[in-house]
């Protein structure tokens, strides 16, 4: 396994709409592994593959690393297909270094997925691994945290971004 590095705004490829994951190939499988490998190392407890550079429908989510435990999720062309109540929860993100957010998310969703083997599954999640998925699905579709930002806050980072990129 590899660490990734990891993509910072503003880097086109976090703005992508990803292609679908093909199941079922090495190339697919250690990406996944890698991926984990990052996201432990970073920490996180999410990671989509616009943040590594491939604009590609594959996030891994580990929602229980935040309190020590494993349990990690790989999933390929995830689509939320339920979702229920409302939480408001203040995110960070590993391509928006120094930036939180609150968010109101939905509490409960349903995802519907593709495993590592090609077999369509389903996941329902609450909390925080419910925040975490909707979060990764975003950077699927081009979303930032940036995003549910005021325009006051987003153009401050935006000019800390650029003025960091720049040096």
């Amino acid at each position: 396994m590899a660490i990734l590095p990891i993509r910072t705004y503003p880097d086109p490829v976090l703005r992508q709409e990803c292609g679908d994951a093909e199941p079922g190939t090495d190339m697919i499988r250690k990406l996944s592994e890698d991926m984990l490998e990052t996201m432990y190392s970073a920490p996180g407890v999410g990671l989509a593959a616009p943040q590594v550079g491939l604009a590609i429908g594959i996030i891994v989510v580990d929602a229980g690393s935040a309190m020590g435990q494993r349990d990690p999720h790989v999933l390929l062309n995830p689509v939320i297909t339920a979702s229920a109540e409302s939480i408001a929860f203040e995110e960070g993100c590993l391509s928006l270094p120094e930036f939180t957010q609150e968010v109101q998310r939905a509490r409960v969703v349903q995802v519907s997925y593709t495993d590592l083997e090609g077999n369509r599954r389903n996941l329902l999640a609450e909390d925080l691994f419910a925040v975490t998925l909707q979060h990764e699905i975003d950077h699927l579709h081009g979303r930032l945290l940036l995003d549910y930002a005021s325009m006051v806050r987003r153009d401050m980072y935006r000019r800390k971004a650029r003025k960091k990129k720049a040096l």
